[in-house]
C-alpha cells in the first residue's frame, strides 16, 4: 500500500487535478534527486518503469540522467531501486521494441549512456553483487548495449577496474539462469577483440567455460554447452597468443574425452567402439562441430598434437557413424600439408544394418585410413548405400576426401608409391587391380538411365588419378606402363568392406578364352572416352542421360590434358590410339546448349599440338592443318566459352558441389529427383592448372609446327631432372631448417651451461678477493706487532741502563739477553 500511495502522490497534482504524461514525468524525474528519500527515488523509478514503454522519448529526455544517477549511487545499496533502474535503462536502450521510431530513441539513449565510462564501469562493478535480480538485470542492460555499441563498451571494459574479475564471477555462479545469460553476454564482448580474449584468457576463463560444459555433459550438453564451446572457439580464433597458451593448460585432451576418443591412443591401436557408434541428434551434431572446429585450429598452429587430434578427425571422416556435415567438416580440416601416415593406419569401418534405422551395424574387416578413403571417394559413404541420391551432402563429403587423397599425395615419393603399385611386380604379368584403377578403367556402360551413380565414380577416380600424375613426370612415366588385367563386376566393392563375422566373396574365374593383349591404361582411357561420344550421340538419349553422358566425358577430358601436358611420349600414345579423331567432331558441332564439351576439346586438342614432339604416324603438321580447317579463332571462342560458363566458374578450393542443374536455365526440362540434388563437375585443382596453362595453349595455337614449344622448353627429361633437383633442394631445405632448429636447442643448452659457468667464476672471483683483502689485514697486522715488539725490546734496554745507573742488580738473564741484543746490533 506504501507504494501506491507513493506513485499516487507522485502522480497528483497540487489540486489533484489530471496531468499530462510529460508532467508526471516531470514531477518523477524531480523525486530521483539525491535530495529525496531512498524510499521517494524508488516509486519514482518505480513509476517511471511503467511510463518508458508508452513513453519511451520523454522518459528517456528527462529521466534519463536521473535514472542513470540513481544507478551509479543507490543500486549498490537497495537492490529493487537498482533492478527497477537496469530494467528501465534495458526498455529505453531497446532497439527491437517493434514501436515507430523505436530504433532511433534506443540507438540515441544508448550513445547518452555511453557518452563516458561512468554508466559502463558501474555496471561491470554490479556484476559483482550475488543479488539475484541485480546480476541479473545487469548482464541482460550490458548484452543490449554491446547488441547496439559493442566496441565502445569493451573499450571501456579494458579500463573497467572490475571489469575481468567481475566476468569470471558470473561464470561461476551456481544459478543456471545467470550462468547462461553469462555466456550469451560474453560472446558479445569478446567479439573481435583480441585484447579482451586475452585478458580473459590469462583470468581463467577457459577453466571455467570447461567446466561449465563438463557439467552439462560435454557434447551431449544443450545449447548451454553450445554457447559455452561458441565462446572457447572465439577466444581461440585468429588468436594465437591465446592458441599458445592454450595448449599449455592441461584443458586439449579433454577436447578428445568429450568426444569419447582416448586422449592418447598410439597408431597401432584401433579406436574403441563408444567412439565409432554414437546416437546423433541435431544438438549434439551443433556441439561436435564446435569441438573439432577447435581440434582443427590446434592442428593448424606451429605447436600442434598432430598424433591424437588429426587420428581423431580421420576416424571420425572414415570409421564412425557420425552424421556426413561432422564427417565432411572433419575432412577440410586436416591440414594442406597433410603429413599423417594414412597407409599406416588401420581403421575399423562399419556398415549399417538394412532396415534397422541406423540401431544396429556390422564390424567389417579392418583397412588403412589411405584405402577408406579412396573408397569413401570412390562409392560414397557406407560403400554407396545412398549415393545414388547424389545428395549435397553426400557428395561434399566425397569431394572433401578427393581433396584430402590431393593433400596427401603432394610429395612425389608417395604419389610414385602409389602408381608403382599399379605396376604388375617383376615376374607377373597382371598386378592385382586397386579400387581406383578399376573405376577409372571399367567401361562405360551402353546406358546410364539405370546407373547413375557410375558417374560419379568414375569422374571422381579421374580426379584422383589426375591428382597422382600433376606436376610429376616421373608419376607420368611410370602411368604409362600400367596394364589393368581382367575387369571384374566385383573388383569396385573394396577387399576390405566385408562384414567381421563373413568371409570374402570368391574370385571370379578366369576366362580362358580371354586371351587378348592387356592394353595400356592410356589406351583405355581414349577407348572410353570415344565409347562415351559415341553414346551421347544417340537419338533416344534423354536430357537427363545426355547431361551425365557429358559428365563423363568432362572427367575424362579433364584428366588426359593434365596426363597429356608436358609429356610427349603420353601425347604420341594418346594420338596413336585415335584421340585426334575423337576430339575434332564435338569441336565442329554447334552446341548453344552446352559450351563445356566442346571447350575443353578443344583445349585437349591445343595440349596435344603443344607437346607432339615424338616422332610418329601423326605429326604436328597433320594437326596444323587440322587446326586450319577448324579455325584458330574457332577453337579459341569454344575455350572462352568454357572459362565463362557458370560450371567452371561456380567452382572454388573449397566448393565443387554445384546445385543440379547449373546454371538452372540451361536446360528448362532437367529438374531434381530430390530436393538437394547436386553434381560436380570439375575440382578446384583442374580450375587452377586449366587457368595458369590457357594462355600457353591459346599461343600454341598460332604456331607454325616446325616452331619450337612456346612453353617454357623443358621436355620430359628436363622436367624430370628439375623435379629431381626440387626434391633435392626441397630435402636440403628441410634438412638446414632441422639444423637451425638443433643448433638453436643447443645453443639455449650451452648458453645456459656459459650462464653457470660465469656465476661460479663470479663467485670464484668475489671469493679470492675477500680471501685477498684478509690476507693484507693478517700482514698488516703483523706489521703491527713487529713494530710493537721492537719498541718494547728498546725500552727494555732503556729500563736495564737506568737500573744500572742506579746501582740496582741486573739478573744473568737479563745480561745475557742483553748481551744477545748487543751481539745482534
Amino acid at each position: 500500500m506504501e507504494f501506491f500511495s507513493q506513485t499516487y502522490v507522485a502522480l497528483r497534482g497540487p489540486t489533484g487535478a489530471p496531468q499530462t504524461a510529460a508532467d508526471t514525468i516531470g514531477r518523477l524525474t524531480d523525486r530521483l534527486s539525491p535530495a529525496t528519500l531512498l524510499a521517494d527515488r524508488r516509486a519514482a523509478v518505480l513509476a517511471l518503469k511503467g511510463l518508458a514503454r508508452d513513453c519511451k522519448q520523454d522518459v528517456g529526455d528527462r529521466a534519463l540522467p536521473g535514472l542513470l544517477e540513481v544507478l551509479e549511487n543507490d543500486a549498490e545499496v537497495d537492490a529493487d531501486i537498482g533492478k527497477a533502474a537496469l530494467e528501465t535503462l534495458l526498455i529505453l536502450c531497446d532497439v527491437d521494441d517493434g514501436t515507430p521510431g523505436g530504433k532511433e530513441l534506443g540507438f540515441k539513449h544508448t550513445d547518452y549512456v555511453l557518452e563516458n565510462h561512468k554508466a559502463t564501469h558501474t555496471l561491470f562493478a554490479l556484476l559483482g553483487d550475488n543479488n539475484f535480480y541485480t546480476r541479473f538485470a545487469t548482464i541482460q542492460y550490458l548484452s543490449i548495449l554491446l547488441q547496439n555499441r559493442r566496441q565502445v563498451v569493451q573499450g571501456y571494459f579494458l579500463k573497467a577496474p572490475a571489469g575481468p574479475g567481475s566476468i569470471i564471477s558470473i561464470l561461476e555462479d551456481k544459478r543456471e539462469i545467470i550462468r547462461n545469460e553469462a555466456i550469451s553476454m560474453v560472446q558479445a564482448l569478446i567479439s573481435q577483440s583480441p585484447d579482451i580474449q586475452k585478458v580473459l584468457a590469462f583470468e581463467s576463463a577457459f577453466e571455467k567455460l570447461f567446466n561449465i560444459i563438463s557439467q552439462e555433459g560435454g557434447i551431449e550438453g544443450g545449447i548451454v554447452s553450445r554457447g559455452a564451446l561458441a565462446c572457447v572457439d572465439a577466444l581461440l580464433r585468429f588468436n594465437t597468443s591465446n592458441q599458445s597458451y592454450f595448449r599449455e593448460t592441461p584443458l586439449p585432451p579433454v577436447l578428445c574425452s568429450w568426444l569419447l576418443f582416448p586422449p592418447v591412443l598410439q597408431i597401432h591401436e584401433p579406436a574403441p567402439q563408444e567412439f565409432a557408434l554414437q546416437f546423433w541428434d541435431d544438438q549434439k551434431l551443433s556441439n561436435a562441430a564446435l569441438v573439432i572446429g577447435i581440434m582443427g585450429m590446434l592442428i593448424g598452429s606451429k605447436a600442434q598434437e598432430p598424433s591424437t587430434f588429426t587420428r581423431c578427425l580421420v576416424e571420425i571422416s572414415l570409421a564412425s557413424n557420425a552424421p556426413t556435415p561432422l564427417k565432411t567438416q572433419a575432412l577440410h580440416l586436416l591440414l594442406p600439408n597433410l603429413t599423417f601416415p594414412l597407409s599406416d593406419v588401420t581403421l575399423t569401418p562399419y556398415m549399417p544394418v538394412p532396415e534397422t534405422n541406423g540401431e544396429e551395424w556390422d564390424r567389417l574387416e579392418p583397412a588403412s585410413a589411405l584405402d577408406a578413403l579412396v573408397e569413401l571417394a570412390l562409392h560414397g559413404e557406407y560403400n554407396g548405400l545412398d549415393s545414388g541420391k547424389r545428395s549435397k551432402d553426400g557428395l561434399e563429403l566425397r569431394a572433401a576426401s578427393a581433396a584430402v587423397f590431393e593433400n596427401f599425395v603432394r610429395k612425389d615419393e608417395i604419389r610414385l608409391t602409389i602408381v608403382q603399385a599399379m605396376l604388375p611386380p617383376d615376374g607377373v604379368e597382371a598386378p592385382p587391380i586397386t579400387p581406383l584403377l578399376h573405376v577409372l578403367a571399367s567401361p562405360p556402360s551402353s546406358t546410364l538411365s539405370s546407373d547413375l551413380t557410375a558417374v560419379t565414380s568414375t569422374h571422381l577416380a579421374a580426379i584422383l588419378f589426375s591428382h597422382l600424375l600433376r606436376s610429376s613426370p616421373r608419376a607420368k612415366s611410370l602411368a604409362r606402363s600400367i596394364k589393368p588385367g581382367p575387369i571384374h563386376a566385383a573388383a569396385d566393392q573394396g577387399g576390405f568392406f566385408v562384414p567381421a563375422d563373413g568371409a570374402p566373396p570368391p574370385a571370379p574365374a578366369e576366362d580362358p578364352d580371354d586371351d587378348d593383349e592387356p592394353q595400356h591404361l592410356l589406351q583405355i582411357l581414349s577407348e572410353n572416352l570415344s565409347l562415351s561420344f559415341l553414346s551421347r550421340s544417340r537419338v533416344n538419349t534423354s536430357d537427363r542421360e545426355a547431361r551425365e553422358w557429358d559428365r563423363l566425358i568432362v572427367g575424362y577430358l579433364c584428366l588426359l590434358s593434365q596426363w597429356l601436358w608436358e609429356d610427349p611420349k603420353a601425347v604420341k600414345e594418346f594420338l596413336n590410339a585415335g584421340g585426334l579423331g575423337v576430339l575434332v567432331e564435338p569441336i565442329n558441332q554447334n552446341s548453344e546448349s552446352d559450351s563445356v564439351v566442346p571447350g575443353l576439346c578443344a583445349f585437349l586438342l591445343g595440349v596435344c599440338y603443344e607437346f607432339n614432339r615424338e616422332p610418329g604416324e601423326i605429326t604436328r603438321a597433320a594437326i596444323h592443318a587440322i587446326l586450319g580447317r577448324l579455325g584458330v579463332d574457332t577453337l579459341i571462342g569454344r575455350m572462352a566459352r568454357l572459362r565463362e560458363d557458370e560450371r567452371f566458374k561456380a567452382v572454388g578450393p573449397d566448393h565443387a558441389v554445384l546445385p543440379y542443374p547449373t546454371p538452372s536455365t540451361s536446360q528448362l526440362a532437367l529438374k531434381p529427383e530430390t530436393p538437394d540434388e547436386c553434381e560436380i563437375w570439375f575440382d578446384w585443382a583442374f580450375i587452377d592448372f586449366w587457368k595458369s596453362n590457357y594462355y600457353t595453349v591459346q599461343r600454341g595455337l598460332s604456331t607454325s609446327p616446325d616452331q619450337l614449344s612456346s612453353n617454357s622448353g623443358q621436355n620430359a627429361e628436363t622436367a624430370m631432372l628439375v623435379a629431381s633437383l626440387r626434391d633435392v633442394i626441397r630435402n636440403q631445405a628441410q634438412e638446414i631448417e632441422d639444423l637451425q632448429q638443433q643448433l638453436k636447442v643447443t645453443s639455449q643448452a650451452t648458453g645456459g651451461e656459459l650462464d653457470s659457468l660465469r656465476e661460479q667464476v663470479s663467485s670464484i672471483s668475489t671469493k679470492l678477493q675477500a680471501a685477498e683483502t684478509k690476507s693484507k689485514d693478517m700482514e698488516k697486522e703483523q706489521e703491527d706487532l713487529l713494530v710493537l715488539l721492537d719498541e718494547l725490546s728498546t725500552k727494555r734496554k732503556k729500563d736495564k741502563t737506568r737500573m744500572r745507573e742506579a746501582g740496582l742488580d741486573v739478573s744473568e738473564d737479563e745480561d745475557e739477553g742483553e748481551d744477545e741484543d748487543d751481539e745482534d746490533e
